[in-house]
């Protein structure tokens, strides 16, 4: 029988930079859905890729010196290698700079402006650059873009514009009749109530004021507007043709059975883009899902909040599996997660080093141990047992039901709360009581094999989250990951088999307060190595943080400081820890310059200290201020001395 058939798809990442924690969470957890609907026997199709054209990524590639396409291929690339760092499995990594999707484009805006779906007009209104969206005035929050809070600027150009007015009451119709078309719900009635039933205006969908996009081939002035590019790769992806050779793979996957959105792009996902599907005469998706933001503990990620953690760096302080669990575990159903190096650490060292890793290791230990790691089953059941088993092969259903919900944060909790039950099956039948009683061999050894299945068929389920933590745990069980129809049936593990007589350990525990010096230690080495615009060497613009007030202003003291010793700081590469003389007192101060002075060069220098900040310890080492420094444009660092000769500990004001 002809399996049955899943698209999934992400919306495609924009290339102005390095994704951070919050942008890679949709592509793990479009992952686990995706890995899920295979085990459950779906033939997936599971698309991602990256959103390359704009004004944006025109003026990015314009500050670096590069072309718009030199600059996206090095972003499209970092975005790539993180995707597979996190061991995702797309079928297909699309580009909107790729040949094929670029001629589609032009052949679906020819249609729709022929069929009279598209017009020429001028469009006057507030544009916001990184959003790449016009706002009239009534539409601004406090004078800003209401999507990202940004300064927007008074444009007006030639453009052509779609008519979404036309659509409209089709598209309204469709979602009552559909109530499953767009999830959560909350969102669902964010688009009727706050865009929909008002009344739509007609969308603008080219730009003349930018080169950098696909050019509108009969009037090459013009540059298809981002969205109307950016939506189609869902169905250029996959073979679409707009002349109507469409390939075999799009017949068989469109529609598309789900997009996974984040919420800030809920409406282009769930009103423009149904209504362009609508003018192409294509069925709709079946479900957009929005999902919400994992957020820094202190909001949303920024560089300019010096909030920003990314995947590569938690990934190498937990490793890949411990990160997939958390972005999935954490996230909320409708409301944003949070993320933080605290209950990171938390969570690797209470779920993962003790519900699981411990779990795993005690049950193979007490095999070696006491049966030179010979598991079998000699049918000494006691009551106790009947509910173990029920937890255990009850599990699959609530997965199963969770995930085709989209709550993958609870089908996950579903499937730790099978191995919070292995773990207390053992304290309730206490194998090392039993080990002692030589007429209890029997009951120890079915026991022992008991944990080994509910294990196995955990560790089988757990492979949608964290695939190589259940090929970990399968090796060392000499198992096979059990079939989606097995995973409901209790003794298929093979008796006589062995365990590994050398248990590995899974998650190792961490040290709360050394993680968080090594966080500190990566900030300060980070913070010479950021990109900067190097567009003109005597001026560099940097985004503007909030304002402060004179008191803020007032608690921070600086003031002129000697350095009288410095030495490398040998856990790091760009440390530097300096002893600083301010006034009658000596500061010690790291900081991460070592690859613009060396410790030799420190000596004697008379520098600008803010000497009130919060010691904190890098790298091992205390810190107890800051060296001020300015940057250029390549990265370069230069320490800020006063102009004329002063006293250490001269208040600077």
């Amino acid at each position: 029988m002809e399996k049955q058939r899943y698209y999934i798809s992400t919306a495609i990442a924009y290339t102005s930079g390095k994704p951070h924690i919050g942008n890679t969470y949709e592509i793990v957890l479009a992952d686990s859905i995706a890995r899920f609907k295979r085990q459950q026997g779906y033939e997936v199709y599971f698309q991602t890729g990256t959103d390359e054209h704009g004004q944006k990524i025109e003026l990015k590639s314009e500050e670096q010196g590069v072309t718009p396409k030199e600059f996206v291929d090095g972003v499209s690339t970092e975005i790539k290698r993180i995707w597979d760092l996190m061991n995702t499995s797309y079928d297909k990594f699309v580009r909107t700079t790729d040949a094929y999707h670029e001629a589609q484009v032009q052949k679906i805006f020819k249609k729709l402006y022929d069929q009279g779906d598209i017009y020429k007009g001028h469009y006057e209104g507030m544009y916001c650059t990184p959003c790449e969206s016009f706002f009239t005035e009534s539409q601004l929050v406090d004078g800003k873009c209401p999507d990202c809070g940004r300064e927007v600027t008074p444009a007006k150009e030639e453009a052509y514009f779609f008519r979404m007015s036309k659509y409209a009451p089709r598209l309204i119709e469709y979602i009552k009749e559909h109530p499953e078309f767009i999830q959560p719900v909350s969102r669902k009635n964010e688009m009727m109530n706050n865009f929909l039933l008002p009344g739509l205006q007609d969308l603008c969908v080219s730009r003349t004021s930018f080169k950098w996009g696909i050019p509108v081939d009969f009037d090459p002035k013009h540059v298809v507007y981002v969205w109307l590019d950016a939506l189609t790769n869902y169905i250029t992806g996959i073979g679409y043709d707009c002349d109507g050779s469409s390939s075999e793979q799009f017949q068989q996957y469109w529609p598309a059975d789900l997009h996974l959105i984040g919420k800030d792009i809920i409406r282009f996902h769930t009103i423009y883009w149904p209504i362009f599907l609508m003018a192409l005469d294509l069925p709709l998706p079946k479900q957009v899902f929005g999902h919400p933001w994992l957020l820094q503990g202190d909001g949303k990620m920024s560089k300019s909040k010096g909030n920003v953690i990314y995947a590569d760096d938690l990934a190498d302080m937990f490793g890949v599996d411990a990160v997939r669990y958390f972005v999935l575990h954490e996230m909320p159903f409708d409301n944003d997660g949070v993320i933080t190096w605290e209950l990171m650490v938390e969570r690797m060292n209470s779920e993962l080093a003790n519900t699981l890793g411990n779990l795993v290791n005690r049950t193979i230990s007490m095999s070696n141990k006491y049966f030179d790691g010979v598991v079998c089953n000699k049918n000494i059941t006691d009551a106790v047992d009947d509910d173990f088993k029920a937890v255990v092969t009850g599990t699959r259903e609530k997965v199963a039901a969770k995930m085709e919900d989209l709550r993958v944060a609870d089908a996950l909790t579903e499937i730790f709360n099978l191995f919070h039950r292995c773990n207390k099956y053992i304290d309730e039948t206490m194998p090392w009581a039993l080990a002692k009683d030589e007429a209890k061999q029997d009951r120890l050894a079915t026991v022992l094999y008991n944990l080994v299945e509910g294990i196995c068929i955990g560790a089988s389920l757990l492979e949608s989250y964290m695939p190589e933590t259940t090929e970990r745990i399968l090796g060392q069980l000499h198992a096979e990951k059990r079939n989606y129809e097995d995973l409901t049936t209790f003794g298929l593990y093979p008796s006589g088999s062995h365990v590994t007589d050398k248990p590995e350990i899974l998650f190792q525990r961490l040290d709360m307060k050394e993680v968080l010096e090594k966080v500190e230690a990566m900030k300060m080495e980070d913070s010479s190595s950021e990109d900067a615009p190097a567009e003109d060497a005597s001026v560099i613009d940097i985004e503007a943080k909030e304002e402060i007030t004179f008191d803020d202003f007032e608690k921070m003291q600086f003031q002129v400081g000697e350095i009288i010793a410095c030495e490398e700081v040998k856990k790091s590469r760009k440390l530097l820890c300096s002893q600083v003389k301010i006034g009658s007192t000596v500061k010690q101060i790291v900081s991460g310059i070592k690859g613009h002075y060396t410790a030799e060069e420190m000596v004697g220098k008379k520098v600008m200290v803010l000497v009130n900040l919060k010691p904190a310890k890098l790298a091992g080492v205390l810190s107890e201020g800051m060296l001020l420094c300015a940057e250029d444009a390549d990265g370069n660092l230069a320490l800020m001395k006063p102009e004329k000769e002063m006293p250490a500990g001269a208040e600077i004001c």
